[in-house]
């Protein structure tokens, strides 16, 4: 009988390509406009991979990746976009709601 051991190794990055061997994923790229359901997705973004104090640092909530993990990142992004100062998404995150309704942005003359 034999035994087969399977592994599965990230490739190593392409000479050239700007990435070092062992760095982390890239962010995840914006929407070309940010629209109320992009907003909505931020929000439960942010909410979810929420930061967490851990005996190794502080981690992502969900996944225990170090924070802030991608996704995390890239909610904040979208709810900057749309209008949101830093402490309004930090009021989100601490609010802990994942399905809260962010506001339109404000289009004064429109």
């Amino acid at each position: 009988m034999s035994s087969v051991t399977t592994r599965t190794v990230r490739p190593a990055a392409p000479h050239g390509s700007g990435q070092e061997p062992g760095e982390g994923l890239r962010d995840i790229p914006l929407p070309p406009y940010v629209t109320g359901e992009d907003a909505q997705f931020a929000v439960r973004a942010v909410v979810v991979h929420a930061p967490r104090r851990w005996s190794g640092g502080t981690v992502c909530r969900n996944d225990a990746s170090p924070h802030p993990c991608r996704l995390h990142r890239w909610g904040r992004r979208v709810l900057a976009l749309r209008g949101l100062r830093a402490a309004e998404i930090d009021a989100l995150i601490e609010r802990g709601d994942p399905t809260a309704v962010v506001r339109p942005p404000d289009r004064p003359g429109a």
